[in-house]
């Protein structure tokens, strides 16, 4: 289903929009004016049963159970027991927590686990009021943390679809496979009206267009929480919704927690797009941005967080934070910040092993007025109120409730059928010459190491946080793209086979090329520029190698967000962007191919709801800007009813482009574009890992270092949280005698940590992971702002390493993990 703005509207915005751009290159005022933002009818009304239930236990409740209400832990950092002291009124499991240590724990762990952290709520020996703890996850695709789960297309993909129907079945179909597990909350849907590409969260944004969050967040919001004003709003088979992440996070510029620079009336123009839909729809929780605007952390701002949006707009939920996102605020530290209390947040997200700091911090902070009495209670009463709307004073343990236990529901084939209608509905085709539908009877070879990944289609959240390398054996009720086509060309008595490098022996009637970007989530999603594969052409070569050949080719290209593939295109015969699709594979086969006598399966309906770059360098390409240009522009799609042609395309580079900061420093035995490895006096020589000479060995005869080194210092402060490291991946061939170090190098300065005992200790011949997190260099005097060599490894005789991979990574280690 298609909505869209008025004429009227639409001059408005866009004339807010040509001036809003001129001001962006000024900074402007951080405090919003609440005249300014719409008033909203919010949902649902309040219950004054429930409000006199809330003054009750307020009274009864002492500050320090109130402190601990306010204070949400990751599970990976806390344990039942300190609920039971500290009475915690929230857990979540991260992106990379999951039940016992375990992230392929079973929906059985799930619920086991939630009933332990229910039950040490509500112990209780002072006869104090006993409070249920509620469990967020990030529940963005489907119940996508668990093994078996029915994983939806990403957002960018349902954006595509134009379809509130399907969005609000999706919403339903994750909160039922989410309540059987045990669980309360999910930290979704997510309305950022993404600016930039360039960021690496733009596949969770639904379209650049505020407009498609307007139309789809009401309709999710229902689907997760049931429609307000029935007996469905939040009964057990529906959960809590987070509206995220408020506000601005979509205009960054392309980075990560940045800063959106825009006057007010292009925040609220454009970022505020679903906003008011999903609080009418009565949204029970919003999240406060990582981001800030104007230079001022949203975490922190009093007139947008409280004056905008509970004031004026009406929301009665609550406001949480993002990762330890309080800590970034001016004055603030991840353990203590009542700044963001005050502002507005109601709900501070921690995680770490010092999370009792931050309880004790605002504990001192609430007695001695730092925190004012009124504000703490607003906040717990906020949250009081979402709990007992979501019954959870009232339904028992997780495990009594309704929907729980129900595991047959987790990945069932009805829920695999609506997913399945997601991926073919938000398919759009870019290009077709004559090529598709593909008749099930041919002769098809289908090619390309994406084929055979269920992880590469579903890309980031997905099962793990940023979703790389999970086997298949993960994802047990779901189907590959190759599984898919083989199923379909089996059933229409053709032939089908697969090769990863595109090779065969007998000359196919067509070849089904699958590629695209590997998983990520943000941070390690970000983006430079929008290339798609600078430096491989491994994918390039395959779909030329093929057409050379004179063999029909189609791309199936997987992706987070529109790239600059024009030599790709061109390699094409029929090209389809396909998103990320989640966990059916067989709904792209679905479209691709015909019905056995011949007729359309089904057609693309997919349009695009983020333009498509003519260049790699169009990193802001939306259709309210100067100047538009793009080489499919919003709301582009064919289809077999309406096709249409694509030319040849310009496949030239632009010289000077921004290259950035990569991931990877050093992998399949190559460097990034520009960069160089200086290894001195120490020997180096080839060897193979996964491929044909992907790494090196280094073999120190005397003294000396190896480095890799950027064309210009690099600016890797931001990575420097606590959170990233730098990871290499090697094999001990001969153990070190002498002193070992790893380190970066700016200033002409190396700071490194001792690394020699972990390599004696590592068992040779085998590969194995090091990393230490980029602050650990950070505290040793590196200026982390202008690295000019993010990876020095600086040895004695005799040593002997081979190293296969150097990157920055999620691999989130205490500080005291600094080097031996």
């Amino acid at each position: 289903m298609t909505t869209s703005l008025s004429r009227a509207s639409l001059l408005t915005l866009a004339t807010a929009l040509i001036a809003g751009s001129a001001m962006a290159q000024q900074p402007a005022a951080s405090i919003a004016n609440p005249a300014l933002w719409p008033q909203v009818k919010a949902q649902p009304k309040r219950d004054p049963k429930v409000e006199k239930r809330i003054d009750a236990l307020l009274k009864a409740m002492s500050v320090e159970d109130k402190v601990g209400q306010i204070i949400q832990v990751d599970i990976g950092s806390i344990k039942p027991a300190d609920v039971e002291t500290y009475k915690i009124g929230s857990i979540l499991n991260g992106g990379n927590s999951g039940p016992y240590d375990d992230e392929y724990a079973s929906p059985a762990k799930w619920m086991q686990l939630a009933d332990e952290y229910y039950d040490a709520s509500m112990k209780r020996s002072d006869n104090g009021p006993k409070i249920p703890i509620i469990w967020g996850t990030d529940s963005v695709h489907g119940n996508n943390n668990i093994v078996g789960a029915t994983l939806f297309p990403h957002n960018i993909g349902l954006g595509a679809a134009r379809d509130r129907d399907l969005i609000r079945r999706i919403g339903e179909i994750t909160a039922l496979e989410t309540a059987a597990a045990g669980l309360d909350w999910t930290f979704a849907p997510t309305l950022a009206v993404v600016q930039d590409d360039r960021w690496g969260r733009t596949y969770e944004s639904y379209g650049e267009e505020p407009q498609v969050a307007a139309d789809y967040a009401g309709a999710m919001i229902e689907g997760v929480q049931g429609k307000v004003g029935t007996k469905d709003f939040l009964s057990p088979t529906h959960l809590i919704a987070t509206t995220k992440h408020f506000l601005g996070d979509g205009g960054t510029g392309g980075k990560d927690q940045g800063d959106t620079r825009v006057s007010e009336e292009i925040l609220r123009d454009v970022h505020l797009g679903g906003y008011p839909a999903a609080i009418e729809a009565g949204t029970q929780s919003v999240m406060a941005s990582f981001s800030s605007w104007n230079g001022e952390k949203m975490s922190g701002n009093k007139s947008l967080l409280t004056d905008v949006l509970k004031d004026r707009m009406g929301f009665d939920g609550f406001v949480v934070g993002d990762w330890n996102s309080h800590g970034q605020v001016t004055g603030c530290s991840n353990e203590d910040c009542p700044q963001a209390i005050n502002a507005g947040l109601d709900m501070f997200m921690y995680s770490g092993p010092k999370w009792k700091d931050l309880y004790d911090n605002t504990l001192r902070e609430a007695k001695d007025g730092t925190i004012p009495a009124a504000r703490l209670d607003d906040a717990v009463r906020r949250i009081l109120r979402v709990k007992f709307r979501a019954g959870t004073f009232d339904r028992g343990r997780p495990s009594s409730r309704a929907a729980a236990g129900k595991f047959d529901v987790i990945g069932s084939p009805d829920h695999r059928a609506v997913a399945r209608q997601a991926v073919r509905e938000s398919l759009v085709l870019l290009k077709n010459e004559g090529v598709l539908p593909l008749k099930p009877s041919a002769d098809i070879l289908v090619a390309g190491p994406a084929a055979q990944s269920i992880s590469q289609q579903a890309g980031g959240w997905s099962i793990t946080w940023q979703g790389a390398d999970v086997p298949n054996s993960a994802f047990p009720n779901a189907e590959s793209i190759w599984q898919g086509i083989e199923e379909t060309v089996k059933a229409g008595g053709g032939t089908a086979s697969y090769s990863a490098d595109g090779s065969f022996t007998k000359k196919p009637d067509a070849a089904i090329v699958v590629f695209g970007e590997q998983p990520y989530a943000e941070f390690k999603g970000d983006r430079p520029n929008l290339e798609y594969s600078p430096g491989d052409t491994t994918d390039r070569d395959m779909l030329r190698r093929l057409k050379a050949a004179g063999i029909p080719v189609v791309a199936v290209f997987l992706s987070g967000r529109p790239l600059w593939v024009n030599a790709e295109l061109n390699a094409s015969d029929a090209f389809v962007a396909a998103f990320l699709p989640g966990s059916e594979g067989g709904g792209i086969a679905d479209v691709l191919f015909t019905k056995p006598d011949g007729s359309v399966n089904h057609d693309f309906r997919g349009k695009l709801t983020f333009s498509w770059p003519k260049r790699p360098d169009q990193y802001v390409l939306n259709r309210r800007d100067p100047g538009y240009d793009p080489l499919f522009a919003y709301d582009y799609g064919l289809s077999y009813a309406a096709p249409g042609k694509v030319g040849q395309l310009d496949e030239t580079r632009p010289a000077g482009m921004a290259e950035g900061v990569p991931g990877m420093f050093f992998g399949k035995g190559r460097l990034p574009t520009g960069w160089t490895l200086d290894a001195g006096k120490v020997a180096q020589a080839n060897v193979d890992r996964r491929a044909q000479e992907d790494s090196k060995r280094f073999t120190w005869n005397a003294a000396g270092a190896v480095a890799i080194t950027a064309p210009k210092p690099i600016d890797l402060s931001r990575e420097s949280n606590g959170e990233i490291s730098l990871v290499m991946d090697y094999r001990v061939d001969a153990k070190p005698t002498g002193p070992v170090t790893i380190g970066v190098r700016s200033g002409g300065k190396t700071a490194s940590v001792a690394i020699a005992k972990t390599l004696a200790d590592a068992k040779p011949g085998e590969w194995q992971t090091l990393a230490v997190p980029l602050q650990c260099f950070a505290t040793r005097g590196a200026d982390m702002a202008a690295i000019a060599s993010p990876f020095v490894l600086d040895g004695t005789a005799p040593l002997s390493l081979s190293v296969s991979d150097v990157k920055l990574d999620y691999v989130s280690m205490p500080m005291s993990k600094c080097g031996d």
